[in-house]
C-alpha cells in the first residue's frame, strides 16, 4: 500500500500562492490515481483535486478551478497541488491520497483513497 507525504503549506495572505508537494517511497506511486483533499475542523474532508497516473485526467472542485492547478512527475513520485489567489475560506489541512475506486463518481469521496499522509496546514489571512 502507498503512503505519502505532504509538504509545502504555510501560511500566506488572501491573493497569494502556495505550492503543496504529494511524495511517496513506493514504485506504485506511478500507476496510482493521485488526490488532494481539504478538511477544515468539525467539517468531513472535501475533495479538491484529481490527476490520473498518466496525467490524462484532471479533475478539480468548482470552489477551486481556475485557482489550483494539479500535476504530476512520476519520476520523482510526486503529485503537486499549485494554488494561487488564496482565500481565507481555503484555510485547511491539505491531505493527498491515492484512489483505489474503480467508478469516476467515487473519485470525489474520500472513503475511496487511501495511504493518507499527515496533513498539510494551509493559513490564508486576509
Amino acid at each position: 500500500q502507498v503512503q505519502l507525504v505532504e509538504s509545502g503549506g504555510g501560511s500566506v495572505q488572501a491573493g497569494g500562492s502556495l505550492r503543496l508537494s504529494c511524495a511517496a517511497s513506493e514504485r506504485t506511486f506511478s500507476t496510482s490515481t493521485i488526490g488532494w483533499f481539504r478538511q477544515t475542523p468539525g467539517k468531513e474532508r472535501e475533495f479538491v483535486a484529481s490527476i490520473t497516473n498518466n496525467d490524462a485526467g484532471r479533475e478539480y472542485a468548482d470552489s477551486v478551478k481556475g485557482r489550483f492547478t494539479i500535476a504530476r512527475d512520476n519520476a520523482k513520485n510526486t503529485v503537486f497541488l499549485q494554488m494561487t489567489s488564496l482565500a481565507p475560506e481555503d484555510t485547511a489541512v491539505y491531505y493527498c491520497a491515492a484512489f483505489h475506486g474503480g467508478f469516476f463518481s467515487q473519485l470525489f469521496v474520500a472513503s475511496y483513497y487511501t495511504g493518507w499522509g499527515q496533513g498539510s496546514q494551509v493559513t490564508v489571512s486576509s
